[in-house]
């Protein structure tokens, strides 16, 4: 059985913008690039969940939330399959004790700002209709 959770997703898109909004403010340094870079994942991960409760589809995994978004019919000024480089230094993070370097949270913000609000207008949209 189908099960569309549309207060599941409005919650989700609300998180996931607080944090992406907050996260653009963090300046990238050696410190905080791990940060950016978990912060920036979470917010499209959501994103993707958020999508996937609009379908009634609970995820068994952060890859179905991710691939949800790529596969968006949405245009970006970067290519959503820069997400899955995010989420490859987000687990090296996570996993590995790896310490991204500056220019990686520089560009995982350069790919949020260049994808994350169009994919959030459109799952906004759907739950609209």
């Amino acid at each position: 059985m189908i099960r569309i959770d549309i207060q599941k997703a409005r919650s989700l898109l609300s998180a996931a913008k607080r944090d992406y909004e907050f996260t653009l403010t963090i300046t990238p340094s050696p410190q905080s690039s791990a940060t950016i870079i978990r912060n920036v994942y979470e917010s499209f991960r959501m994103l993707g969940e958020a999508n996937l409760a609009l379908s009634g589809i609970k995820s068994a995994d952060h890859s179905m939330q991710i691939q949800e978004l790529i596969r968006l019919p949405v245009d970006t000024k970067r290519p959503l399959q820069a997400l899955q480089e995010i989420k490859r230094i987000r687990h090296s993070i996570n996993y590995d004790g790896y310490e991204p370097r500056v220019t990686q949270a520089e560009d995982a913000l350069d790919i949020a700002r260049a994808c994350f609000l169009s994919c959030y207008e459109l799952i906004i949209q759907e739950i609209q209709s």
